[in-house]
């Protein structure tokens, strides 16, 4: 009894995993017409973007590395990356309406873990600094946008609702809320957004910033001396 109870459980959980592996790639989809203006259309988007062609390899090869079958999911991550100049390390950690705009150059390390709504652009490595074992690859929390060609390395995290700037390299955490830009990434103050977007183009460089207040200093105290 035991044995045909657990058959008919097995039998049921299929098609609702089925199921929920649909609802998920239609989440995708259509969060990839939320976030990019240039996607017009469901077919386009299913047969000419290669952000969502990585994510569905992703998907199935993170579920063959859950179900500890050896060779196959990294054989699936490679072949993805061959096609879509993409790679997402099955056993990475990627959370709900993950998009990758372009792609081309998206490295994701294996112990990387990605929150929910996270945007990312091409160029972009989660990488690791070294030789590490354990955890060594970074923490990104929901609402994060990262930049075109930012590095983001290291057993770090990133807070929610942060944003790191076109080809920053980010070594430390990042606390909420935070715009990182440079290299090594620092933490700009001020935040440059338009309905919850980040305008990559209205980035201060801090260090051009912190000159400008130098000048400013000095001139300051020029002029009170010749007075």
């Amino acid at each position: 009894m035991q044995k045909l109870n657990s058959s008919k459980d097995k039998d049921k959980k299929q098609p609702v995993a089925i199921i929920r592996g649909i609802k998920r790639v239609l989440s995708d989809i259509e969060n990839i017409k939320d976030k990019d203006p240039a996607a017009t259309n469901v077919f386009e988007i299913i047969l000419l973007y290669s952000g969502f062609h990585a994510l569905l390899a992703y998907r199935i090869a993170n579920k063959l590395s859950k179900w500890r079958i050896p060779f196959i999911p990294r054989l699936i991550s490679q072949i993805a990356r061959f096609f879509t100049g993409i790679e997402i390390h099955p056993k990475a950690a990627i959370g709900e309406r993950f998009f990758i705009d372009h792609g081309m150059g998206v490295v994701i390390g294996e112990t990387t873990i990605i929150g929910d709504n996270v945007l990312i652009y091409q160029g972009v490595t989660l990488g690791g600094t070294g030789k590490d074992h354990g955890k060594r690859h970074p923490t990104i929390g929901n609402f994060v946008t990262i930049g075109a060609g930012a590095k983001v390395l290291g057993n770090i995290t990133i807070g929610d609702n942060s944003n790191i700037g076109a080809g920053s390299v980010v070594i430390d955490n990042v606390p909420e809320h935070s715009t990182v830009v440079g290299i090594p990434g620092r933490i700009v103050q001020q935040r440059f957004f338009v309905q919850g977007q980040l305008l990559h183009n209205k980035i201060p460089d801090p260090i051009t910033c912190q000159l400008n207040r130098l000048t400013y200093e000095v001139k300051e105290l020029k002029d009170k001396l010749n007075t």
